[in-house]
């Protein structure tokens, strides 16, 4: 019982993994290629070739060996290093207004209530 129970919390760790590194890959791919440059992290083809190789490790080897573990390391840094500052970059937010304006903008700038 014991065993059928660490084997199915290993098997949602496999899933989330692979759904993690192909979160990964599928917003690597949807960046604009000129914002890697931009920020200075490598280029497009490079980190598409290492999470696609991320992906499939993590799709292919059991958790619990070596390869799927560099497979997270290499997304993570893609997810907490790459992609904020890509987005920066390409001002892909996705909440709201982009460019970080206040509520009270308007279509020309900063409403300063008549001053």
């Amino acid at each position: 019982m014991l065993m059928q129970g660490f084997a199915g919390l290993m098997s949602l760790l496999s899933l989330a993994l692979i759904l993690f590194s192909g979160f990964a890959l599928v917003d690597a791919m949807i960046r604009r290629e000129d914002a890697y440059r931009a920020a200075s992290k490598q280029t497009k083809p490079f980190w598409l070739i290492i999470l696609a190789i991320a992906f499939v490790v993590n799709w292919l080897f059991p958790i619990l060996s070596f390869l799927p573990i560099i497979g997270l390391v290499a997304t993570i840094v893609y997810m907490v290093d790459v992609r904020p500052a890509v987005r920066q970059i390409s001002g892909g937010g996705g909440r709201g207004r982009s460019g970080g304006g206040s509520s009270s903008d308007g279509p020309y700038g900063p409403y300063n209530g008549g001053r």
